[in-house]
């Protein structure tokens, strides 16, 4: 089963992509912020998709994504944030994030997205 790992410090937000993806037959993992999500990619979690948001306290989504890049090389990291900046979308992208989508986005895309980042997912 394809486990996809949310991290999010929306409570409310984990538990509306949680529902969906669970009820597309995804296995889901989340975390509240980037330090807690890194915590459990260290301490083995090895989901085949990562979705992140961007702003969040205590690590945020860009540091996320370049300290998981150490860690696992090639899972998929997508953004899902509120954020727009190109900036902000530039550093993501050079940092390893393998696509962008900004809040709000509805379940049946999302689901759409995984399973073009995911072939056979």
């Amino acid at each position: 089963m394809t486990t996809i790992f949310i991290v999010d410090d929306s409570a409310t937000m984990l538990m509306s992509l949680k529902a969906t993806l669970e009820t597309a037959g995804f296995k889901v993992e989340t975390a509240s912020d980037g330090e807690q999500a890194l915590a459990r990619v260290k301490g083995g979690l090895k989901p085949d998709l990562i979705i992140t948001d961007i702003n969040m306290p205590r690590m945020d989504g860009i540091t996320l994504i370049r300290e998981v890049r150490k860690l696992l090389r090639f899972t998929p990291i997508l953004t899902l944030t509120t954020e727009s900046q190109q900036a902000k979308r530039d550093e993501a992208k050079k940092l390893g994030a393998s696509g962008w989508m900004v809040k709000p986005v509805g379940g049946a895309d999302l689901v759409k997205v995984i399973r073009q980042v995911l072939p056979g997912s």
